[in-house]
C-alpha cells in the first residue's frame, strides 16, 4: 500500500472518479459535483494498492490554525482494511506540519464511530446532503 499525492493528469482524473464514485453518484449527482473551488489549494492524497487508486481524501487550510478534511472515500471491496485510517493520519500530519491546531471535519452519520476512533469529537449536527444524506460536524485537536 502506497499514499501520496496524484502526481499526474492520469492520477487525479482516477481520484476524482473514485471521490465522484463513492460521496455522489449513489445518489444521481453529475461528474463534477465531486470538486469545489478549493481543489488547487488543497493536499490531495491517494491509496494505490498495486497500481489501483483505492481510497482518496483532501485537506485544506481554513487559517492559519484550523484546517479541514474533506472527500475521504474508499473504494468498496476495500473498506475495513485501515486504508481510510492512514490517509486520515497523513493528511493530519500534512496539516500540523503547516501549524494547524484544530481539524474540523463534516462526517456522515455512517462514519462517525470511524472518526471518533480517530479522535474527533461531535460539536453539532450539520446539515442533510441530497436531501437524505446526514452530516455531523467534528473536530480534533493536534497536539
Amino acid at each position: 500500500m502506497e499514499i501520496r499525492p496524484p502526481e499526474n493528469e492520469g492520477e487525479f482524473e482516477k481520484y476524482y472518479f473514485l471521490r465522484w464514485k463513492v460521496l455522489r453518484a449513489p445518489w444521481n449527482r453529475p461528474r463534477g459535483s465531486e470538486k469545489d473551488d478549493k481543489e488547487s489549494d488543497s493536499i490531495h492524497l491517494v491509496a494505490f494498492y498495486y497500481r489501483k487508486i483505492v481510497g482518496v481524501g483532501r485537506a485544506h487550510l481554513l487559517d492559519n490554525k484550523k484546517g479541514q478534511i474533506r472527500y475521504m472515500a474508499v473504494r468498496e471491496g476495500f473498506r475495513g482494511q485501515g486504508i481510510g485510517k492512514k490517509i486520515l493520519k497523513k493528511l493530519e500530519n500534512k496539516l500540523k506540519e503547516k501549524g494547524v491546531k484544530k481539524v474540523i471535519l463534516n462526517a456522515r452519520e455512517n462514519a462517525l464511530k470511524f472518526y471518533e476512533k480517530a479522535g474527533y469529537k461531535i460539536i453539532k449536527q450539520g446539515h442533510t446532503l441530497f436531501g437524505s444524506v446526514k452530516h455531523f460536524k467534528m473536530e480534533k485537536l493536534m497536539e
